[in-house]
């Protein structure tokens, strides 16, 4: 099955079945020498694993990361670093019914249509369990780029017709990640704190009560939602991206697109430029403390396709949960047409634990962008080797 790695230089490599013994992802390209340990990338992975709160599923798994190779005494090696995570709550029954049935909303028809042959216990690897890989990937690139002093910070801007108020932006409502390593007690605090903040991942407070009694409705009403999540990136400097096919807002749109259930992407002001004039879009430059910066940021920090220097802002747009208990229309592998009631442990909307997974996609793609540019100009290479 071809697709399942992403990257130029820092590349992941995703594996596993929703329904297997375990998921996980290789990562290649991490520099040596980067603090690293299993506690840092389970602060990532508790974010977007089920049984939470009640903006998610209750299925209940634990997902422990175990790290299996290039980490040694703490710090990475150079060496591929193998992150693997198991699956311990798989209820496969629940899937026997809808076996030889095409689930409205899912990939059951095209992955039939394309391979001839589908594992339908969950989707296999259309499953939402496969952004395991992911988000463990994205810890590590997240450690590097904390090092760089860059931030990328990913959130939930609505749910439904529910706006959260991003002046209220708090990302202590959405994340307790730490910047390093930390002791023991401080990770058993911060996994604590994780699970106390807006269940909805809403930096605003206000807004995420009242998503929950809208999820609660229509979780009375075997229904689900949508929504909307947006990731800021911030410390990245200017002159980071390729032009043409490989521009950073590019990179950054296709990383996005390709977590499930993401139908559309925005950088900077998105499909509001389409009815402007240019004086109105335009940002304009001035000099700021010696350095030049611009008055307004329609653009999303990207220029061209290259980083200027400015808050890097992209939001995607997320589609309801397909796995709804109320009955849908649909026809079998052998043509017949007939109703379906999905059953299962089910998101009623897929946005809060997506946010990380965004966030991730973004950490990847920056540090993989900053890696390919760092051999843009011979003064890059005459600090690093000539002496």
């Amino acid at each position: 099955m071809a697709g399942s790695s992403f990257g130029k230089i820092f590349t992941i490599s995703t594996w596993g079945e929703s329904h297997g013994p375990a998921l996980g992802v290789t990562v290649d390209g991490c520099p040596a020498g980067v603090p690293l340990s299993e506690d840092d990338i389970a602060l990532y992975l508790d974010r977007r694993k089920p049984g939470r709160n009640a903006a998610s599923t209750p299925r209940r798994e634990d997902d422990k990361p175990e790290i299996l190779s290039g980490v040694f005494e703490g710090r990475t090696t150079g060496a591929p670093i193998q992150i693997m995570v198991r699956n311990t709550s798989q209820r496969s029954g629940d899937y026997d019914e809808i076996k030889d049935i095409y689930r409205p909303g899912h990939a059951d028809y095209t992955f039939d249509a394309k391979y001839g042959f589908r594992d339908y216990r969950g989707g296999g690897r259309s499953s939402g369990r496969e952004t395991i890989g992911r988000v463990a990937a994205g810890a590590v690139a997240a450690k590097v780029l904390a090092e760089l002093g860059i931030k990328v910070e990913a959130y939930t801007v609505s749910i439904g017709d529910i706006q959260a108020d991003v002046s209220r932006y708090d990302y202590e409502n959405v994340s307790q990640n730490g910047k390093s390593s930390v002791s023991r007690d401080e990770f058993s605090k911060r996994r604590r704190e994780t699970s106390l903040k807006t269940p909805t991942g809403m930096p605003d407070e206000e807004a995420d009560k009242r998503a929950m009694e809208y999820i609660e409705k229509l979780k009375s009403e075997m229904n689900s939602t949508g929504g909307c999540m947006e990731c800021r990136i911030n410390g990245v400097p200017a002159g980071v991206g390729d032009p043409v096919f490989e521009k950073l807002d590019a990179m950054l749109a296709g990383a996005v697109m390709s977590i499930g259930a993401v139908k559309a992407v925005e950088i900077g002001d998105g499909i509001e430029v389409s009815s402007r004039t240019g004086s109105g879009n335009n940002d304009a430059f001035r000099i700021e403390n010696g350095n030049i910066v611009k008055k307004t940021n329609h653009s999303g920090g990207i220029l061209g396709g290259i980083s200027d220097g400015s808050e890097i802002i992209i939001r995607a747009h997320v589609k309801p949960t397909p796995s709804i208990a109320m009955t849908q229309e649909t026809v079998t592998k052998d043509g017949k047409e007939t109703d379906v009631n999905i059953k299962g442990r089910h998101d009623p909307v897929i946005v809060p634990r997506a946010v990380v997974v965004m966030e991730s996609m973004c950490a990847i793609t920056v540090l993989d962008a900053l890696l390919k540019g760092s051999s843009a100009k011979l003064d890059n290479l005459l600090k690093l080797y000539k002496s």
